[in-house]
């Protein structure tokens, strides 16, 4: 036998009310958390897949750990990728010289961040090579003084391959004349895209050793790159490289030194999820006036109910279960639609360019051109059991109304 709050309750959905507009607004309550639980899912998901497509270009470029010396590694770089690989989650490492300069041809001049690669090693740290779009990585070769350039980078200083470029190191010589820096004529021999702006417009790279040439640096590096079999481990295999590598060296992994840009992702994908709750939020407002307006037709059966032994807690239960069961069924609406929505989005907005020719993230505008999704579940169950909460909340007021109706006063008229 079911309990007779949950049997009553479901009459009461079931039934033809004598009031239309009863019933209308609460179709309406039903489908605005439908609605909002699907926009939330959505959203979230759009903003996972950006967030996820972010992490991947950045990382394309970007080591998973760096470890640096107090100013250089002398010479010990070997020995520090033969440590740091004994960590089983290490794939590989490379050495690397990161320094300042500007390029200039002509009369153009931009500041770059310079850094100085060996071919046969990058290629186990990023995908450099694989984000080549005009010549080749391994084209960097020791004594040639070739440059690769970001695709922006070339394109604002008018480069193609195979163009005379100068660099200008900020350090100089002292001569009788005063400070003059040093400079140094190198070939474009490549053009990387690696997806972001800021690499593509403001990083080269050259061969490390005509970057330690320019800059006097002795044969010393700025430090070592390692990737990781899971980027997501960084952290825990960076304390583990502390701990073998001593403190006379300094280990970053990619979420430090990226930390402010991804708060800010995180920050915004807070806000639009309290955002999108407004709509759910409405939605149960609607089921608060939904259930009081039953409450005002229904005084007449409370009120008998009430003569019959039923207590005011079982009058409460009667319209909070009628609400949650309102609001549960709005939540599954919207849940399933969300889902669907969201591993299908990226399909729908390419139909939708298709259909009206047009293009909505314009690749040379925006660094991502399309519209990832990444749907987690554990955003789909947080959301859930948002809307569930507040469906039951929204129903408390009209309950304790209900159950507050004097029996006598009710049936004085009937």
């Amino acid at each position: 036998m079911r309990p007779f709050e949950l049997f009553i309750s479901l009459r009461y959905l079931r039934t033809k009310r004598r009031n239309g507009f009863l019933s209308l607004i609460t179709v309406i309550s039903a489908l605005g958390i439908a609605l909002g639980v699907a926009a939330l899912i959505t959203v979230i998901s759009v903003m996972n897949g950006f967030q996820g497509e972010l992490r991947d270009r950045i990382l394309g470029v970007t080591s998973h750990v760096v470890v640096s010396g107090y100013r250089h590694l002398n010479g010990s770089w070997e020995q520090v990728i033969d440590t740091a690989t004994e960590v089983p989650d290490v794939k590989g490492g490379a050495p690397y010289v990161r320094e300042q300069g500007m390029l200039t041809k002509g009369g153009s001049v931009s500041g770059v961040l310079v850094r100085g690669v060996l071919p046969e090693w990058e290629r186990k740290v990023s995908d450099l090579a694989a984000n080549m779009v005009a010549g080749r990585l391994k084209d960097l070769e020791a004594g040639e003084y070739g440059v690769v350039v970001g695709k922006t980078l070339a394109h604002n200083l008018a480069l193609e391959k195979g163009d005379p470029i100068t660099l200008v190191a900020p350090t100089g010589q002292v001569t009788p004349a005063g400070m003059l820096p040093r400079l140094k004529r190198f070939t474009v021999v490549g053009i990387f895209d690696a997806g972001m702006y800021e690499y593509n417009s403001g990083m080269i790279y050259a061969h490390m050793a005509d970057v330690q040439k320019l800059y006097r640096m002795n044969g010393n590096v700025s430090g070592v790159r390692l990737r990781l079999a899971e980027p997501m481990e960084a952290p825990r295999v960076a304390a583990k490289l502390r701990e073998r590598l001593g403190g006379a060296y300094f280990v970053r992994d990619w979420t430090q030194r990226n930390r402010n840009f991804f708060q800010a992702l995180h920050t915004e994908k807070v806000v639009m999820f309290v955002i999108l709750s407004l709509i759910v939020m409405v939605a149960a407002f609607n089921i608060v006036s939904s259930l009081v307006m039953l409450v005002n037709e229904k005084r007449g059966d409370i009120a008998i109910l009430r003569t019959l032994g039923a207590s005011p807690g079982n009058v409460t239960a009667i319209f909070m279960v009628q609400g949650t069961v309102i609001g549960l069924f709005g939540v599954l609406l919207g849940g399933i639609g969300g889902v669907a929505l969201a591993l299908n989005v990226e399909g729908l907005v390419a139909g939708l360019e298709s259909l009206f020719q047009t293009q909505f993230l314009p690749s040379n505008v925006y660094s991502v051109s399309r519209l990832p999704s990444e749907l987690h579940w554990a955003d789909v169950a947080w959301i859930t059991v948002a809307g569930l909460l507040m469906s039951f909340l929204a129903t408390i007021y009209p309950s304790r109304r209900a159950a507050k109706t004097d029996p006598v006063e009710a049936l004085r008229y009937e």
